[in-house]
């Protein structure tokens, strides 16, 4: 049975709607059409049998390779670009060829404190942020063979619901936590590899989340995976965005050996090269070193790809410890620096769908710990673990199902010098990543959080929205 056109075009009026609670232009999402809903999908699978199921979320720096069947109506068009703005009439391709690549997105989110926490009175918020990315291979380019160079320029609005919920760590972490910002240079680097790409470094402004440690397949990108930050990285582990150098050794083909040296003073993410700080002065490096290895496990649908991590760090940075006793402000509070500690992070494909070699339609999981000194560090210990399920409602095999739970318990100094009331905060999160199309994917995402701030006798919190990401 065919449906009208007005029935048809329901679904693209439910993009509009999207558009306009997260902040969207409408012109990016809306669309007519005349042709049937049977139409859609034939095209939707035709989609799904084109595109390799890779094991984990790209990085939202990349944007696919353009789609060439850029003919017929526009409708057409939106059904099987893989960036809105289309191919640019071949020049994308022709870029990516010569070794240039742009990719411009957008991530929005509109969430709302429902219970509990510290206000419900503020309703909906929303908050986003665009990203324009830039990536030079310059060996393609002909200039330096086995270079590159990334660059990134954002802008960002508004925050979160944090200020809400009281929550230690934002729940729509990147996207929603940036503030107000007008354009700025985010991250940049230059990139050299050597010995057949076993050997790679890297110089710049780099960030250490999602791009180079305490990384996991199925729990590292908020922009379609989950969106608390509590389950995209460990809150004890220092993470920075700063100047900094980064090398990588791939010592076979299922382990690899990583380390970084970061500024350890830059304090305003927003500039480009905090130079004043990271060369002038007293010159302090946070350290952090990895080791990954990368096994293979046999099934009867072939090959279940995993990684196993284990990290430390070193944070030179003078650290108040301030669970000790001053005598009401009579005595100085010492410090201490020379921190560090540790953490692991395995992620693990349990179960295939089906034996081709590029599927991973199935089951997932991932776990992280951490551990940090509990005379300075007001979380001592940290866990969080979780699955997904990519391609669980049939025809759906891009979509993502999947559900974390992230735990901070709060150091005992703390609890028995300066708080008694400190204990642990748990966050439970469920999401669905809707792939509407190769270019928009909208998640529905839910979240509880238990003593919100570490603190038992705070109220515990719901909330929830929607996440909507484009790539142009």
């Amino acid at each position: 049975m065919t449906r009208s056109c007005h029935a048809m075009s329901s679904g693209w009026l439910f993009i509009v709607a999207i558009g306009l609670l997260s902040g969207l232009p409408a012109g990016f999402a809306s669309a007519a059409s005349n042709d049937s809903y049977d139409g859609m999908l034939s095209l939707r699978a035709a989609y799904d049998q084109q595109q390799p199921d890779d094991q984990a979320a790209k990085s939202e720096e990349e944007c696919d390779e353009p789609d060439q069947r850029q003919t017929g109506s526009y409708y057409d068009f939106l059904c099987t670009t893989k960036c809105l703005s289309g191919d640019w009439g071949g020049h994308r391709t022709k870029l990516e060829e010569h070794g240039v690549k742009f990719s411009l997105i957008l991530t929005s989110g509109t969430f709302m404190n429902f219970k509990g926490g510290l206000d419900t009175e503020r309703g909906v918020i929303n908050s986003g942020d665009v990203r324009a990315n830039f990536y030079f291979d310059l060996d393609k380019m002909g200039w330096v063979p086995d270079a590159f160079v990334f660059f990134r320029a954002k802008t960002s609005w508004n925050n979160g619901v944090r200020r809400d919920t009281g929550s230690l760590v934002a729940e729509e972490w990147v996207y929603g936590s940036g503030g107000d910002e007008n354009v700025y240079v985010d991250k940049w680097w230059y990139g050299q590899r050597f010995l057949d790409g076993k050997l790679e470094f890297r110089i710049g402004k780099l960030l250490t989340p999602a791009d180079l440690f305490d990384l996991n397949a199925y729990a590292k990108y908020p922009w379609d995976q989950f969106s608390n930050a509590n389950l995209n990285q460990s809150p004890i582990v220092p993470h920075r965005k700063a100047l900094g150098i980064y090398g990588q050794w791939k010592m076979c083909d299922w382990a690899i050996f990583r380390a970084a040296a970061l500024d350890a003073d830059q304090t305003d993410s927003t500039l480009a090269a905090d130079v004043k700080r990271a060369l002038h002065g007293g010159i302090r490096y946070i350290g952090l070193a990895e080791l990954e290895f990368q096994p293979k496990f046999s099934s009867a649908n072939g090959p279940l790809p995993g990684a196993y991590r284990i990290g430390g760090w070193y944070d030179p940075r003078h650290k108040t410890m301030i669970f000790e006793d001053t005598l009401g402000g009579r005595l100085a509070p010492r410090t201490k620096n020379n921190d560090m500690g540790w953490y692991l992070s395995f992620d693990q494909l349990l179960w295939k769908e089906t034996d081709k070699s590029d599927c991973n339609q199935g089951l997932g999981a991932f776990f992280r710990y951490s551990f940090a000194q509990k005379n300075v560090n007001p979380i001592n210990h940290f866990w969080s673990m979780g699955a997904q399920y990519q391609g669980l409602i049939p025809d759906r095999n891009k979509d993502v199902f999947a559900f974390g739970v992230a735990q901070s318990i709060m150091s005992s100094t703390l609890r028995d010098r300066s708080n008694s009331g400190s204990d642990r905060e748990t966050i439970y999160e469920l999401y669905y990543a809707y792939h509407l199309t190769p270019w928009c994917i909208i998640t529905p995402d839910v979240q509880y959080i238990t003593s919100p701030g570490g603190i038992g006798d705070t109220r515990d919190s719901l909330l929830g929205g929607v996440r909507v990401r484009i790539s142009f």
